[in-house]
């Protein structure tokens, strides 16, 4: 046990250096939750100056753009950085922030001789409700998935994968360039619709604090990451 902490406060601690040395500024807090194949890193406090400027110009898709450009060059770092301290090869790398909250989340998943690793279907409290949900969410956005699967890591932390979910226009529009703005109107619905559905929190017995949604579209699969405060 104190080995693994030691590995989640390595890679907190690599994380928030990392995003300071790229931002100027790192996140206040980094809380990682390992599950293999899962590497969950959540961070708080995160906006530098220059972004707060541009928060206030309500220039959200400018904040949005630059931080891409620049997790392109990052997430490589803390791949290899992650194999390096824990011995897990992270293939799929997804990431959100939530700029309203000065909070972001990373989200690893392991891989096994090139491939992602299997994942072992876990049950949790409230899970065959909370799949209804977000495939209720799924159909009105776009279809419901192909598959959906779900892990509570531990009490702060949801993980919801998706796959099969993209419909025909929207595979298009990913062929035309259009990615990032489509990418940018998903996630605006879904995370509209999941702030205000009141039936998560009864479920899973926590108050959420953040809720981060993340697209993979050439895989056509999706992350979703409620952080979760467990005192309900």
């Amino acid at each position: 046990m104190d080995q693994e902490k030691n590995i989640q406060m390595e890679l907190a601690s690599h994380v928030g250096r990392l995003l300071r040395e790229s931002f100027g500024k790192g996140p206040h807090s980094v809380r990682v939750s390992i599950r293999r194949p899962f590497v969950v890193f959540y961070m708080r406090g995160f906006l530098s100056p220059t972004e707060k400027i541009l928060y206030e110009q309500d220039e959200i898709y400018a904040i949005q753009h630059t931080r891409n450009l620049l997790m392109n060059t990052l997430i490589p770092e803390i791949k290899a950085y992650t194999t390096l301290i824990a011995g897990i090869q992270l293939q799929e790398f997804y990431y959100d922030w939530g700029l309203h909250n000065l909070s972001g989340v990373f989200v690893g998943m392991e891989e096994d001789n090139g491939r992602v690793k299997a994942i072992k279907q876990e049950e949790y409290s409230g899970k065959q409700e909370i799949h209804q949900e977000i495939v209720e969410m799924s159909r009105w956005v776009e279809k419901s998935p192909e598959e959906t699967y779900s892990c509570r890591l531990n009490d702060h932390t949801l993980l919801i994968i998706r796959s099969g979910i993209l419909i025909s226009i929207e595979k298009e529009l990913i062929r035309l360039g259009c990615e990032s703005q489509l990418k940018m109107a998903k996630r605006n619905l879904e995370k509209r619709y999941l702030h205000n559905n009141n039936r998560f929190e009864a479920l899973l017995h926590a108050r959420i604090n953040d809720v981060f949604v993340d697209w993979d579209v050439h895989s056509d699969k999706s992350v979703i990451v409620f952080a979760l405060s467990p005192n309900l």
